[in-house]
């Protein structure tokens, strides 16, 4: 089914964000959740969106460049002060919780996670009533936690009366979700979430943390595959170790080498004869796909649509094939898009599940989507939830009135 909202599960090697239907703004169902749990009206609010990724995928946690952009789903965080720590999201029960103590594997430990980083900065309240709302999927690859945590991060410091920059929303974000939770992300999700604006994509160059803005005006299709990451047991954690393991290793080839994104395209033969299998596979993904991410931002720049989506599709088979962290139902998104007239399509995010993104000419989208969600249907017996977006704003203030 074509739609704007559907049904969403939880990934497994984090805690559970719970999963959720939101059919009005998360904005205003967050204040109404807050003023039905805790009485009164929030003070503050805060909103970030969730990402989808063009290409760069596993490369930001090896020191290579990313392509995202916004999604125009967001997820809202208000809050007012309190004593204490209360949590509530819009699917989930009340929490009360004490920062001090070790972490429950519960949604609300993303939270908890982004107190803590900004105390550590001198710019948490004592404690807040917090309530979340979202539309962004989880267990999609679409970086609900990001959107969590960088919207909290911008909610809680302006109720303890900082303003912090993009740059330290961010950062706090990714501390509380890779420092804090324990998720071995790279820092992709956040600084998107932070830096994104209307109309772009946004080029970073994980080892020098450079941004580069480029307009991307298209409407991309997101197909959620209906398979979570919670079936996936740890997969994310597993590879980035992989990628450390490869590193190490050609480091004894070339001892100077950064990160496994500056290995030149020249040197892959090479690495792959020092390299044990799978490890060969992994680190072969990450130096095609460094170059592919530099290809599709100057695709973006020239509007080559075309090049774009033979990237995109050589992406997916890389992430099918090198670094093995796709699935059969996106592989069957991703070959029926393509064969029924779209430019490119791909899994995006971590993987082992959650959507691929479609890239289609605009006249014939609706035809060409209609057509992977019969053939969807046909192979596993359900349709897909599919959807459009743009590309969208980065964490705001929201305004309560509404």
């Amino acid at each position: 089914m074509i739609s704007g909202d559907s049904p969403i599960g939880t990934p497994p090697e984090r805690p559970a964000l719970l999963p959720t239907v939101i059919r009005t703004s998360p904005t205003r169902l967050a204040v109404r959740l807050f003023s039905t749990t805790f009485g009164g009206a929030p003070m503050i609010g805060a909103s970030a969106p969730g990402r989808v990724n063009l290409l760069g995928e596993h490369t930001d946690y090896n020191g290579g460049p990313v392509l995202p952009l916004a999604l125009q789903r967001r997820t809202t965080v208000v809050a007012s002060p309190s004593p204490e720590w209360s949590f509530i999201s819009a699917s989930g029960g009340l929490e009360h919780r004490d920062i001090e103590q070790p972490m429950t594997r519960s949604w609300s430990d993303y939270l908890v996670g982004v107190v803590r980083e900004l105390a550590a900065r001198g710019a948490a309240p004592a404690g807040a009533r917090v309530a979340v709302a979202s539309s962004v999927p989880i267990g999609a690859g679409l970086s609900s936690s990001a959107a969590i945590t960088v919207a909290a991060a911008k909610a809680l410091s302006t109720l303890a009366g900082r303003r912090l920059p993009p740059a330290d929303l961010a950062d706090v974000a990714y501390r509380a979700e890779h420092d804090q939770v324990g998720v071995l992300c790279g820092r992709m999700d956040q600084t998107v979430a932070a830096h994104a604006r209307v109309g772009t994509a946004l080029l970073f160059e994980t080892a020098t943390g450079s941004l580069h803005m480029v307009p991307f005006g298209e409407t991309l299709w997101i197909v959620e595959t209906g398979v979570s990451h919670q079936l996936t047991g740890g997969e994310l954690n597993a590879r980035r170790r992989e990628c450390e393991e490869a590193l190490d290793r050609c480091r004894e080839r070339w001892p100077a080498l950064r990160d496994l994104a500056a290995l030149p395209p020249a040197d892959l033969p090479a690495a792959e004869r020092h390299l044990p299998p799978p490890l060969a596979r992994r680190v072969r993904h990450i130096v095609t796909e460094t170059a592919r991410t530099h290809a599709a931002a100057a695709a973006l720049a020239a509007r080559d649509l075309g090049t774009l989506g033979l990237l995109l599709v050589e992406g997916h088979h890389s992430l099918r094939r090198d670094f093995e962290s796709s699935c059969v139902e996106a592989d069957v998104v991703v070959e029926s898009a393509v064969r029924h007239g779209a430019y490119g399509a791909r899994l995006t995010g971590a993987g082992w599940g959650g959507a691929v993104l479609v890239l289609a000419p605009a006249i014939r989208s609706g035809r060409i989507l209609a057509e992977v969600a019969t053939d969807f249907a046909a192979k596993f017996g359900r349709g897909p939830a599919i959807w459009s977006t743009r590309a969208g704003g980065a964490v705001r203030r929201e305004s309560l009135d509404r």
